[in-house]
């Protein structure tokens, strides 16, 4: 059984920086996408970064993120992270790990980590 664990998050003041990581468990084949969502109250989860692998590796940030985060994958160790940089009170939000991963047993399943609060205030 696959599970994704967060660790990182917490307060930040307007202009501090903030880092994610994600650790994926469980037997794995691939991982094909991972990534970060963002929650907010009220508002719909979106989509912060990802990366997907298939002939070739691609990388996409959402606009407001551009030049600030960071998302990185380490393979071998089955980690994703998210580095934020300057980061700004609209950026406050639950942040969920996400990852579409294949397993002999499932095939290629998506899987989500339980969420971790990042607030961005002075």
């Amino acid at each position: 059984q696959v599970q994704l664990v967060e660790s990182g998050g917490g307060l930040v003041q307007p202009g501090g920086s903030l880092g994610l990581s994600c650790a994926a468990s469980g037997d794995i084949i691939a991982i094909n996408i991972v990534g970060w969502y963002r929650q907010a109250p009220g508002k719909e989860r979106e989509l912060v970064a990802r990366i997907a692998r298939s002939r070739w590796t691609t990388t996409n940030y959402t606009e407001s993120v551009k030049g600030r985060f960071t998302i990185s994958q380490d393979t071998a160790l089955n980690t994703v992270s998210l580095q934020m940089n300057n980061l700004k009170p609209e950026d406050t939000a639950v942040y969920y790990c996400y990852a579409n991963i294949y397993t002999y047993r499932t095939g290629s399943l998506d899987y989500w980590g339980q969420g971790t609060q990042v607030t961005v205030s002075s």
